[in-house]
């Protein structure tokens, strides 16, 4: 029997930092443990606040803005339950990770699409974007930066380009999900929301350390926001739940001090399984060749030459996903994602595995 092998997984294959384990053990060590504050320790949240670039023209962000909370997806929900009201809207530029929709379901929005195409490497004018505010009832403009699925990363001329136009409505909030911003392979550094001025308080942005800091299974996260905002987001979860523990709040403050050094090692052990799945992908026929992702550790190649005619494109795209899955090699199904037809590709693998991987697909897409 073929042993399967997964480039479906969103997480790496990446060690614990030892700084980390070794924050971690410390904390441990300590009896009894500290009972942390809902909203997180307060040296975690103000190292948290100051790796923005802070824009003279803000208000510098401290602890108050901080919310650490048990995984990203934790954070952004309670973000979209503070913020969304009866009947609201979140616009979601498409393709985007398959999550979105039910956090969005679940905190009381309704989810609207905008696609982007891959013909242009998924970029999002700011008069499409006008266009797709105007007469809508949208309370959240919500994307990822750098995106997953397609590893685009928004640079800081198309983000001001899209603030510009947000300012134009009041009511609307800018969430952005930036769990991928260390991983990038390109000179400019990360761009956040929060490097811009917020005078009327609507940027919200989550992120974690399960992706660019390899705490994976740790379970933690947190968010960025204005500060009744995040207070807010404190207070629900002190009522339904508790601080995540302190162990692992100094396992994330430790990582955080030495974040140069933790991506840097991740980027380094990315880089040849990166190159060899894109090399890969070059070679493959009738495929749409996809732009190089500048960030993240996917690919999201368009596959729709191999879709089985005659059928819808959702169906069709799962068709394709289980026959890959039957040549022993598993993918995230883009239509998930919004995008049928297209598939997403993890080279956060081991290289023998990605190599036998791409084998098994060349078998089918050949």
């Amino acid at each position: 029997m073929t042993q399967p092998v997964s480039l479906a997984s969103g997480y790496g294959n990446f060690a614990v930092p030892a700084e980390a384990t070794a924050a971690a053990a410390r904390a441990l060590r300590a009896s009894p443990l500290a009972v942390l504050p809902a909203a997180g320790s307060e040296p975690l949240r103000a190292a948290l606040a100051g790796r923005s670039a802070a824009p003279a023209a803000a208000a510098p962000l401290g602890p108050a803005n901080v919310v650490i909370t048990p995984g990203a997806k934790a954070a952004l929900f309670a973000l979209l339950q503070t913020v969304l009201r009866p009947g609201d809207e979140v616009l979601l530029p498409t393709p985007s990770w398959f999550g979105f929709d039910e956090l969005i379901a679940r905190a009381g929005g309704t989810l609207r699409t905008l696609p982007l195409s891959a013909a242009d490497n998924y970029a999002l004018p700011p008069e499409q974007l006008r266009a797709a505010l105007s007469g809508a009832r949208t309370r959240v403009l919500l994307f990822s930066n750098p995106n997953n699925p397609t590893g685009r990363r928004y640079n800081r001329a198309e983000l001001a380009s899209w603030l510009r136009v947000a300012a134009d409505f009041p009511d609307l909030y800018l969430l952005s999900d930036e769990i991928y911003d260390l991983i990038h392979f390109e000179p400019e550094p990360p761009v956040s929301l929060l490097d811009f001025p917020d005078p009327h308080g609507r940027h919200l942005v989550v992120n974690g350390f399960s992706k660019s800091l390899a705490l994976i299974g740790w379970g933690l996260g947190y968010l960025v926001a204005p500060a009744e905002i995040a207070a807010a987001c404190a207070a629900r979860q002190h009522a339904t739940g508790a601080a995540v523990p302190a162990p692992l709040q100094a396992a994330a403050l430790a990582v955080t001090e030495a974040a140069p050094e933790v991506a840097a090692r991740l980027l380094a052990q990315l880089r040849p399984t990166r190159s060899y799945l894109l090399d890969f992908l070059e070679t493959l026929p009738a495929i749409g060749p996809p732009a190089a992702p500048t960030g993240t550790y996917y690919a999201f190649p368009d596959l729709r030459a191999h879709l089985c005619p005659g059928l819808a494109p959702a169906p069709a795209s799962a068709e394709l996903v289980a026959r890959l899955c039957t040549a022993g090699v598993a993918v995230v199904d883009g239509a998930g994602c919004h995008a049928p037809g297209f598939a997403r590709l993890s080279y956060a693998v081991p290289e023998s595995d990605l190599a036998t991987a791409c084998e098994r697909l060349a078998g089918v897409l050949r």
